[in-house]
């Protein structure tokens, strides 16, 4: 069998496509992060709990309600719970049934489908524009005759959707349980900072690029997948703190 570095060339593309797999959940999440640090100024230390409440609700299959939208904004993790709701009752039961490879295919295209969009709406189009003169000048967007207060809630629900369905689509290929968002989240705050704090952009092409970059190290040396992002951290602050596509 032939071998690179003492490993079988047959192990390392299933494992690599597995670190694209995990990049596309690091993209989604840092993703949401960005959108609301970006946007906001706000770190959204619950975002662990809207990945978990969104793997949640594609398992449970739960019913929409109606509930007040202020008390929706404040119980965020139920609210983005009906976005994984509707995609698993539309879309996902089907999806879940595919092969392994063909869903964990299906997952990294959707994934970067929705991020470029994501990123494409906040930058390229009117309602981006609007956002972002929201979080610069926001008494005279609103003497204008602009709702920023609902711009802002509708900005944090869409960073929070992110999370949440990172998570429907995790729910088949991950172990499912209330603390499964704790550990990740703390790799993608990292996935944020090398990327560059309130960078979009640079939150997707890190996502993808360091959940490769795991992949690889499980397959070259294991002891260190779970530290090669923060390592990878470490080095991008050294050399360039603002992150790679963050403004200095």
């Amino acid at each position: 069998m032939t071998e690179i570095l003492g490993i079988p060339v047959a192990v390392i593309p299933g494992q690599l496509m597995l670190g694209l797999v995990n990049g596309s959940f690091y993209a989604m999440l840092s993703l949401g992060l960005a959108l609301i640090f970006g946007l906001m100024g706000v770190v959204n230390f619950a975002h662990g709990a809207f990945y978990t409440l969104g793997a949640f609700a594609a398992l449970l299959g739960l019913q929409w309600f109606g509930i007040n939208y202020w008390i929706a904004l404040l119980l965020a993790p139920l609210v983005v719970g009906l976005l994984g709701i509707l995609v698993e009752r539309l879309l996902l039961r089907r999806l879940y049934r595919l092969d392994p490879p063909l869903y964990r295919a299906w997952v990294i295209i959707a994934s970067v489908v929705v991020c470029f969009a994501t990123w494409f709406v906040i930058e390229r189009t009117r309602l981006g524009a609007t956002l972002r003169a929201a979080t610069e000048n926001a008494p005279l967007l609103q003497a204008f005759g602009v709702n920023v207060p609902l711009l802002m809630a509708a900005t944090y629900g869409g960073g929070v959707a992110l999370a949440a369905l990172a998570g429907v689509l995790a729910a088949p290929v991950v172990l499912v349980n209330s603390h499964m968002g704790t550990s990740l989240v703390i790799v993608v705050f990292a996935v944020v900072v090398i990327g560059g704090m309130g960078s979009m952009l640079g939150a997707i092409v890190s996502g993808l690029v360091l959940g490769l970059v795991e992949g690889f190290t499980k397959v070259i040396y294991p002891e260190a997948s779970n530290i090669v992002v923060f390592i990878i951290m470490a080095l991008v602050l050294i050399l360039r703190p603002a992150g790679l596509f963050g403004k200095e």
